[in-house]
């Protein structure tokens, strides 16, 4: 059951919404951008943009309503699974997004406290850092409101579930993250 749960994730991971977009419009994404919310909203705009993320997010749910109703006690799989095929889809050369919609949409399901919770720290320290430290520091705000929300979900995670989950999907983006910061499978 591991295994079918692991490859259908996997599959459904694989439909990287934004690659599809861009392809009915005559191109590849990929050309230009990641083929994730934010780099449709850099090339098509912000109807595509939500379009392709509320499609993203979507397959993480249905994964990870998959993994729980076949494997219970070990969601993680799909989330692992669904992760892994929107970061590296068999679909589309191993050519895909960062993961985060997808995570976002398992973790809906799998950890939704530990979600909703890191969200809306997220959402707190989003604008106040912006207006507060973002000009002396000079970092983008959601990288850093990321950074200091992850110990958060963390210890959300260890109290009401998910952690396994948390971990399969943000390894999986840490190692898309270390790829395209060496320049291997992202931008062109």
């Amino acid at each position: 059951m591991t295994l079918l749960v692991l490859a259908l994730s996997y599959l459904l991971g694989s439909l990287v919404a934004g690659v599809l977009y861009s392809r009915a419009q005559g191109e590849d994404i990929r050309d230009r951008d990641l083929p994730g919310g934010s780099g449709t909203f850099r090339q098509y705009g912000l109807r595509a943009a939500l379009l392709v993320g509320v499609l993203d997010v979507l397959k993480g749910v249905a994964a990870g309503l998959l993994a729980r109703a076949l494997l219970p006690e070990a969601t993680w799989v799909g989330t692992l699974g669904v992760v892994l095929g929107h970061c590296y889809p068999v679909f589309f050369r191993f050519r895909g997004g960062g993961g985060i919609a997808p995570l976002l949409g398992a973790l809906a399901v799998t950890a939704p406290v530990t979600l909703g919770s890191s969200l809306l720290a997220a959402l707190v320290l989003i604008p106040l850092y912006r207006a507060t430290w973002q000009r002396r520091v000079g970092l983008n705000a959601v990288p850093v409101a990321t950074a200091l929300t992850l110990p958060l979900g963390l210890w959300l995670a260890t109290r009401t579930g998910g952690l396994a989950d948390l971990l399969a999907g943000g390894g999986v983006m840490a190692l898309r993250a270390a790829h395209l910061l060496a320049g291997r499978g992202g931008r062109p």
